[in-house]
């Protein structure tokens, strides 16, 4: 078994994974409070400091989809679109139809002013498949935004 570090609030608590090298439902658990801790950080308006707990966290566990989208998230917030867009794509690396990780990649290309890429990305929310219902199930309200958004580059590609 392998010991790995999950940290909380700034603190670096060592977990055990599985035997075959999956983070065990403790390690869950522990990434899961260092999401959160990291969104209620930024809700506070200290962006900085959940930026930091999520990269904490990466450090420990650099495959995480969920965190590596997180992260992307919290840059777009942020106005680092560039960064944000890094983020989104090493987590579609992991997951390539992660409904969340999509959208931010979509909304950063926006902002970067690639609209073409925005929109071919951003319609992979509308279809029916993987990606749809992964951001159904995960962020069901920004189906809406991405509906809007979608309508408005075509718009302005017409």
């Amino acid at each position: 078994m392998q010991t790995i570090h999950a940290p909380i609030n700034g603190a670096h608590q060592p977990i055990d994974d599985d035997t075959e090298g999956r983070p065990s439902s403790e390690a869950l658990v522990l990434l899961h409070r260092a999401r959160n801790a990291a969104f209620a950080e930024a809700a506070r308006g200290q962006l900085g400091r959940g930026l930091s707990l999520l990269n904490d966290a990466l450090m420990q566990v650099p495959a995480s989809h969920d965190l590596l989208s997180d992260m992307a998230a919290l840059l777009l917030a942020a106005g680092e679109h560039e960064l944000a867009a890094s983020y989104a794509i090493r987590a579609l690396a992991v997951t390539p139809e992660h409904g969340p990780s999509l959208y931010t990649l979509g909304f950063a290309q926006v902002a970067l002013g690639r609209p073409n890429d925005a929109l071919s990305t951003l319609q992979r929310l509308q279809r029916p498949g993987d990606a749809r219902a992964s951001l159904m199930r995960d962020a069901p309200d920004l189906a809406a935004l991405v509906d809007t958004e979608v309508e408005r580059l075509q718009a302005a590609a017409a």
